[in-house]
């Protein structure tokens, strides 16, 4: 009897010195309420770092022209928050296609700024596929100024529901 009031006094104790610890029950990962992973991107000038974000949230989504889906959702998304004009959210959109001119090339045609659109040249071989568990079709993450993942594979409408 005795050790197991000592096992649970254990155990209240690291509970409480763990609950005070800010960001103590978070990870890093891509599932809704984990830490979004820092982006290395090759060639660029910083990472892109959410936690601390002096905005709200910042969408990331990711695409590739050959995947039509993606590319219609990045589109969407960007007209979407153009016309709405929401100065607390910033979108970045990172393409897995493994041709730059092509990347460069489908920016053009879809009338997007280049503005926030990366290219990452690795792909599906990248960090950043692993990181945040891309598949076929990617998806986007909307995250909030602490870093953690409050929404996934949002549409315009579920975007203005959250950030209203």
């Amino acid at each position: 009897m005795k050790i197991k009031t000592q096992m649970f006094l254990l155990a209240v104790m690291f509970f409480f010195i763990t609950a005070g610890t800010e960001k103590s029950d978070l990870k890093e990962g891509y599932r809704l309420g984990d830490l979004a992973p820092e982006i290395g991107l090759t060639g660029a000038d910083s990472d892109i770092v959410f936690a601390n974000n002096t905005l709200h949230y910042t969408l990331l989504h990711f695409w590739a022209a050959y995947d039509g889906n993606s590319r219609k959702q990045n589109v969407l998304l960007w007209n979407h928050l153009k016309m709405k004009n929401l100065p607390h959210l910033k979108m970045i959109s990172i393409s897995m296609d493994y041709s730059k001119s092509v990347f460069e090339e489908t920016i053009k045609i879809d009338g997007l700024e280049s503005t926030n659109q990366i290219y990452e040249w690795q792909g599906k071989n990248s960090d950043i596929y692993r990181k945040f568990g891309l598949k076929k079709g990617f998806g986007n993450f909307l995250i909030d100024d602490r870093g953690v993942i409050i929404a996934v594979n949002v549409t315009p409408e579920i975007l203005d529901r959250i950030v209203n």
